[in-house]
C-alpha cells in the first residue's frame, strides 16, 4: 500500500481545524488503532462534532507500515519539508503531507517508543522571536498537553538537535554518504510538529508507551477524545488538567559513532542518571558517562552509526503550575 489517505469530518459551525497522525513510523501502531476507534464512533454517530473539523491520517507512512518497520527509505520525522527533487519515498509523503498540515491549526501526532517506559508528551519551545523556532502559541500548546491524560512533558527537541548537528558536521568525513549529509543538515531536526509550528499552528507529539504495550491504543484513543473536547470540536466536557506534571528539558543528543558502540545495561527512557554513571562504551573502548544528574531518553541500541544513540534531559520548572 503506497497511496496516501486522510479522512476529514467537518461541522457546519466554524471552529478549530485539528489533524491527528498515526504511523508516522511504520512500526508504531498505537496511534493508528486509537484513530480507527474514534473514526468508528464518528461513523456510527456515537461521537458528534459541535464545531470545526478533524482530519485523521491513520497511516502516515504507508511504505514503512507495509514493511512493519520504523522507516521506508528514511525517517519521515526528520527533514520534513516539500521538495522539488524527491530522493526517498518519505520525500513524496512530505510533498503530500506538508500542504495538508498547513490547512489545519492544531496537530496531535501519535507515536510509541522502543524501550520500556510510561507515556509522555513532547511540546515545543516557549514563545520567542528567535531564528531557530519562533513561536507564539506556547500557552495553547501547554494547556492542551496537560489535558492529554499523561503526567510527563518534555521540551527542548529542536534546539538540542541543532547542537547535535553542529557536532556531526565537525566530524563529517570528506566522503560522506547521503545519509550522513542528511544527518548533518540542520533541517533534519524538523518533523511533523516543527513543520506545523513553522506554518502558524501548534502541535504535540504524544508518545503512547512502548511499541507493544497493550495500553498504547487506549492512551491514543483517550488523547484524541481529550483533544477534541478541549478544543471544543466535540460536545464533550473539557478534561481536567493533570494535577502534577513531571517536566523535563532535553539538552543533549549522543550519537553512535560505530555500529559496535554498546550500552552497559538495558536502559529505558526516563531512567535516572547520577553524575559519573556509566551509560555505555564506544567501540574503541572509550567510556560514555553522565556528566551531571538527569535522565536518559530514547535509548536506541539498534541505532546505526551516525544516528542518535540516546538523549539526555534534566528537570525544568516550565510546567510547574499547570492550569
Amino acid at each position: 500500500m503506497t497511496h496516501f489517505k486522510s479522512v476529514s469530518y467537518t461541522c457546519p459551525q466554524p471552529g478549530p481545524r485539528l489533524i491527528v497522525l498515526g504511523a508516522v513510523h511504520g512500526n508504531e501502531l498505537a496511534g493508528t488503532r486509537g484513530i480507527l476507534r474514534v473514526m468508528e464512533e464518528l461513523e456510527q454517530g456515537r461521537l458528534k462534532l459541535a464545531r470545526g473539523s478533524v482530519t485523521f491520517v491513520p497511516i502516515t507512512n504507508p511504505l514503512a507500515y507495509e514493511k512493519q518497520q520504523r522507516a521506508g527509505d528514511r525517517n519521515l520525522n526528520r527533514n520534513l519539508n516539500p521538495t522539488d527533487a524527491p530522493h526517498e519515498f518519505e520525500d513524496l509523503i512530505a510533498n503530500w503531507l506538508c500542504p495538508l498540515l498547513a490547512q489545519h491549526n492544531v496537530l496531535l501526532d501519535l507515536h510509541s517508543f522502543q524501550s520500556p517506559g510510561q507515556p509522555f508528551a513532547m511540546v515545543g519551545p516557549e514563545n520567542n522571536d528567535g531564528t531557530l523556532e519562533p513561536f507564539k502559541f506556547a500557552h495553547e500548546e501547554e494547556a492542551l498537553a496537560i489535558r492529554l491524560g499523561v503526567g510527563r512533558l518534555v521540551d527542548g527537541w529542536l534546539s538540542t538537535y541543532a547542537h547535535g548537528v553542529e557536532a556531526r558536521i565537525a566530524r563529517m568525513p570528506a566522503d560522506a554518504s547521503r545519509a550522513d549529509l542528511l544527518n548533518a543538515d540542520s533541517r533534519y531536526g524538523i518533523g511533523t510538529t516543527e513543520y506545523m509550528r513553522s506554518v502558524g499552528g501548534y502541535a504535540i507529539t504524544l508518545e503512547c508507551g512502548q511499541h507493544d504495550d497493550p495500553q498504547g491504543p487506549e492512551v491514543a484513543y483517550r488523547a484524541i477524545h481529550n483533544t477534541l473536547a478541549h478544543l471544543g470540536i466535540s460536545g464533550e466536557a473539557d478534561p481536567i488538567p493533570a494535577k502534577t506534571i513531571e517536566a523535563l528539558h532535553i539538552y543533549q543528543v549522543i550519537d553512535k559513532f560505530n555500529a559496535d558502540d554498546s550500552f552497559n545495561r538495558t536502559w529505558a527512557s526516563f531512567d535516572t542518571l547520577k553524575a559519573g554513571d556509566i551509560i555505555g562504551k564506544r567501540a574503541n573502548g572509550e567510556i560514555v558517562a553522565a556528566e551531571c544528574d538527569g535522565y536518559i531518553l530514547f535509548p536506541n541500541n539498534k541505532a546505526q552509526a551516525g544516528q542518535e544513540w540516546f538523549y539526555l534531559a534534566r528537570t525544568t520548572e516550565r510546567f510547574a503550575a499547570p492550569g
